[in-house]
């Protein structure tokens, strides 16, 4: 597929580094030449100079015959004419605009074919807040992806001493749950992954993902560690877009404060949330952390888009007694560093991106990408078409399906039933398939299984 991506950054460069992998022709235009070398010299990419938006510039990087225009620089309204422009004089089939500015996006209509062209908008405030939110819902759990529209969910759990299965083979979930079907996709191991067998023993510190429909995933983490209660009290820090979106979506339900520096941006929320208390101050301020009964808060979130400062008031706030920091890191080089310390889990929203990215850059009918372990591997969602002479898939049981090596059917979405995989369970035309990948340079091997041979038609 030939791609062209503008802006170099790091959800630029991140997605060129996935797909240029992946044997895709890839070009990346940004303003800064350094930035185009650095990336040029790492990736076997084609690199042009230049506003994205110019037509000159996007006829250099190829847009007379590109696939795909990804537009994701800093600036929403250079994204938006970028697409216009490959709409209109290019006729580029595939518009992806990263737009960030909520007036934009609540404006209806605004981004269709007869105004602004963009075929896909990315949100990754409105991605981020999604993936806080799911984690608030499931105290003790890493990593939350939903599939299929929350009918499944895979979730990411650290293994700790006392949980019912620590120590013990993963064939005995069965027994200690007869009632719930579950699977576990993958478990890592001191950073390395092993691939689940019914004779692994989970240890103390792996980190285990597993695949269950939404009203079972409690009962599942209780097996691999003591279940935390659900949060009550949550105290934000950073009232900008995404401490915002994120306090209207739960204060409903949570008590919820913000700490935001600025007094206009406090006044705004004020008048803009229910029952959220907004305090006007600084989140690294111990003084004011104190005064606000830090200690009795069930989780910190720090949210502003400073990195140090995140990292440094969240390390404050878990001193001071907060039972659980969650905090937002710009910089991936910051994320392995930090995580599993005292900050409880580190949010890269590039990586957030990147995967609602991937979901419509893939080939084959797949429906959504998600990266896991910091970009590791990834959770993939495809649809399963065509029939049993056109499919490699479609009336095959899953023991007898060729998986490219570290691959695993976690499930299948059947109408409204999840049905967990086993060995004998049989695919069917309109399936949802749970794909899990510990190595993402069999993702083109995954796609092809998804492929529809030429006899369907």
């Amino acid at each position: 597929m030939k791609i062209i991506i503008l802006g170099a950054g790091q959800v630029g460069g991140t997605l060129a580094e996935h797909l240029a992998s992946e044997a895709n022709d890839i070009t990346v235009v940004d303003t800064d030449g350094e930035r185009l070398r650095d990336l040029g010299d790492r990736l076997d990419i084609r690199t042009v100079q230049g506003r994205g938006s110019f037509p000159t510039v996007l006829r250099q990087a190829g847009a007379d015959d590109a696939d795909m225009l990804v537009a994701v620089t800093n600036s929403d309204e250079t994204n938006m004419v970028a697409c216009q422009v490959a709409h209109t004089l290019f006729h580029t089939p595939t518009k992806i605009a990263r737009v960030r500015e909520a007036a934009y996006l609540t404006r209806a209509g605004l981004f269709d074919n007869d105004a602004i062209p963009v075929d896909v908008l990315i949100s990754p405030e409105q991605v981020v807040t999604n993936y806080i939110k799911r984690l608030i819902e499931h105290p003790g759990a890493l990593q939350v992806i939903d599939f299929a529209e929350g009918k499944a969910q895979l979730v990411a759990v650290k293994a700790y001493y006392g949980g019912p299965l620590v120590g013990q083979q993963l064939r005995q979930l069965r027994e200690h749950m007869p009632n719930v079907d579950t699977r576990v996709a993958a478990i890592f191991r001191r950073d390395r992954p092993i691939m689940p067998k019914g004779d692994t023993v989970i240890e103390a510190d792996d980190e285990v993902f597993f695949i269950a429909a939404k009203a079972h995933i409690r009962a599942v983490m209780s097996e691999m560690r003591r279940l935390e209660e659900s949060y009550k009290r949550i105290v934000i820090a950073g009232g900008g877009q995404i401490g915002e979106r994120l306090a209207e979506a739960i204060e409903s339900r949570y008590q919820v404060k913000i700490i935001e520096m600025s007094p206009a941006r406090c006044r705004y929320l004020s008048d803009t949330l229910d029952s959220t208390v907004v305090l006007q101050g600084s989140a690294s301020d111990r003084d004011l952390l104190l005064e606000e009964n830090i200690a009795d808060a069930d989780i910190f979130l720090a949210l502003t888009n400073d990195d140090e400062a995140n990292i440094m008031s969240s390390l404050l706030a878990k001193r001071l007694g907060a039972k659980k920091v969650m905090t937002i890191i710009n910089n991936p080089a910051y994320v392995d560093l930090i995580q599993g310390g005292d900050i409880d889990i580190a949010i890269s929203p590039q990586l957030a991106t990147i995967g609602t990215l991937l979901t419509h850059v893939r080939r084959g009918d797949i429906v959504s990408v998600h990266s896991l372990r910091r970009g590791a591997a990834e959770a993939i969602e495809a649809i399963a078409h065509g029939d049993a002479k056109s499919s490699k898939v479609i009336d095959r049981a899953i023991g007898n399906i060729d998986l490219p090596p570290g691959t695993t059917i976690g499930a299948i979405i059947r109408d409204e039933e999840v049905l967990i995989a086993h060995d004998d369970t049989v695919i069917e035309a309109g399936d949802h398939v749970i794909l899990f990948l510990v190595d993402k340079k069999y993702i083109r091997d995954v796609e092809k299984l998804f492929h529809v041979g030429l006899s369907f038609f």
